[in-house]
């Protein structure tokens, strides 16, 4: 299946670059994993082969080593907390999974005080929570810490839709499912984090640009419609999975296997040339304060493809 997406795929034009830190970030995220007990000694190969580094690396090539860091846990943090629901079947449980999300909600609405202790109940996830949103406090910008820990609560949540889906066996419909599939591909608490880590992170008023909130929802967007092709081959082995863009669109289309993964990857090559005229858009403005979101966004697309055509997490 990656080479279907390789091949139906347009490769984003954008440069690609690669952060130097990224492999001493790579082990030392994965110590970090280990010190808070996100993995054990059995589980920490899965991690290493996920290679949250190499994404984030790929996504903030630029800026300080310690924003590279917190990116790099943080994807760490969403890969545990996903294979948890996704592969140990956390997720398929609602009343198993929301006294979960309860505990990592009481840890968000500490926001990372200092002299706050996680709740014994959020155990080595929110413990681990807690230290991202402390360290996201530390950088000293408000509202990015008050915007990271609503976009990860609205991550959380939509888990619990994902998980009630599962339970009942529910496919949802298109429109649905691209809405909530922004919240659990955890991408808008990435950019905020992307956005920390740049010199000149925009602030709350260009933040409220409905252009440059439109071009957000758009690279939110190409991030997870990429993972869904890229991980297609593997999310359906046992059968197809329902919060995958492909067998949504296969369910509410009645396009067979072929004809839904075609309709798929021509989604995301309309939204990559939408992304392009829309960003060429802001560009023209000359407005400076753009240039910095605009190329965390780029990177972000142009990363997730890269990564995902040598990731093994997909494999």
């Amino acid at each position: 299946m990656r080479s279907f997406a390789i091949s139906a795929l347009r490769e984003p034009s954008f440069t690609a670059g690669r952060h130097k830190s990224t492999d001493l970030v790579a082990n030392e995220s994965v110590d970090w994993a280990r010190a808070f007990g996100l993995v054990n000694s059995g589980q920490i190969h899965r991690l290493q082969q996920a290679d949250a580094a190499g994404l984030a690396g790929r996504a903030c090539p630029d800026g300080p080593a310690r924003g590279l860091r917190l990116l790099t846990d943080l994807i760490s943090w969403l890969f545990v907390m996903d294979d948890a629901c996704d592969e140990d079947g956390l997720g398929a449980d609602p009343s198993r999974l929301a006294p979960v999300i309860a505990a990592l909600l009481n840890v968000l609405d500490r926001a990372g005080d200092p002299r706050a202790v996680p709740p014994p109940e959020a155990g080595p996830l929110g413990a681990a929570l807690h230290d991202l949103c402390r360290r996201t406090r530390a950088e000293g910008r408000a509202p990015m810490l008050l915007r990271f820990v609503s976009q990860v609560r609205q991550y959380l949540l939509a888990l619990l839709w994902e998980a009630s889906n599962r339970e009942r066996r529910r496919v949802p419909g298109v429109t649905e499912y691209v809405q909530l599939r922004r919240h659990i591909g955890g991408v808008h608490p990435c950019l905020t984090l992307t956005d920390l880590a740049s010199e000149q992170p925009p602030g709350p008023a260009r933040r409220a640009d409905p252009a440059l909130t439109a071009l957000d929802l758009l690279a939110v967007d190409l991030v997870c419609w990429c993972n869904d092709l890229f991980s297609y081959g593997k999310e359906s082995r046992s059968g197809p999975d329902a919060h995958n863009l492909v067998t949504v669109i296969a369910q509410e289309s009645g396009l067979d296997e072929a004809g839904a993964l075609r309709a798929a990857a021509d989604r995301f090559n309309r939204g990559l040339a939408a992304y392009q005229a829309a960003e060429e858009g802001l560009l023209a403005s000359g407005v400076a304060a753009l240039r910095s979101p605009l190329a965390a966004r780029r990177n972000w697309v142009r990363a997730t493809y890269d990564w995902s055509v040598v990731a093994a997490r997909y494999a």
